[in-house]
């Protein structure tokens, strides 16, 4: 049970450091995203050209990233948009259970799939031929772009923590079905903690 534990824990700092990253890359997007402005409507004010399909496309790939390193945060932290009704009444052992089937039947097949069919076009996006050989890497088609092959291998980077994430909570929602406190209290999940801190929801 102890490489649970440690797994868990590793898994959640890596988790952890992907959305503070995320985070940082999001202002710089913003920065990226101003002076592309800027220098768009200022460029054309004194004719002359202040920006190309560099910070065009960097722009584009930071906003990627922001998306692709916060898929883990968001999982550990229980952030993402959820729409019910019911779930939210519910205890907390119901909803470990119904998340606990919903990621290991649902969740964990998806990743896997996605991660299979991924790795093919990324490879091929770096330059491998049908034939074995290896090629030119896949680059923008526009003056001046940036390559696509890093870009499109963040998409592995993404569904490969994901399913990380996954299986770190899935040992935490197992903890929770069985009372095991001794799980618990050595990998200290945050969605449950959020849970007991909410008040219940009252229908009156």
């Amino acid at each position: 049970m102890r490489y649970l534990i440690a797994f868990t824990r590793v898994v959640d700092a890596i988790s952890e450091r992907m959305g503070q990253l995320a985070m940082y890359i999001t202002i710089l997007t913003i920065i990226v995203g101003f002076y592309n402005v800027v220098a768009r409507y200022l460029g054309r004010f004194i004719e002359v050209k202040l920006s190309s399909n560099f910070f065009i496309e960097l722009q584009w790939y930071l906003y990627t990233l922001v998306f692709f390193f916060g898929f883990a945060y968001i999982m550990k932290h229980g952030i993402n948009v959820r729409v019910d009704f019911f779930y939210g009444q519910w205890s907390n052992k119901r909803k470990a259970m119904l998340d606990f089937w919903g990621h290991l039947l649902l969740l964990t097949p998806f990743l896997i799939l996605a991660l299979y069919v991924t790795i093919d076009p990324v490879l091929r996006s770096w330059g491998r031929l049908p034939n074995g050989t290896w090629g030119p890497w896949e680059m923008s088609p526009d003056p001046s772009g940036l390559p696509r092959a890093p870009i499109k291998s963040m998409i592995l980077v993404a569904f490969f923590t994901l399913l990380l994430q996954t299986v770190a909570e899935l040992i935490k929602m197992y903890a929770v079905i069985t009372d095991r406190e001794d799980i618990l209290e050595q990998v200290r999940p945050y969605i449950i903690e959020e849970i007991e801190r909410e008040e219940p929801l009252r229908i009156e």
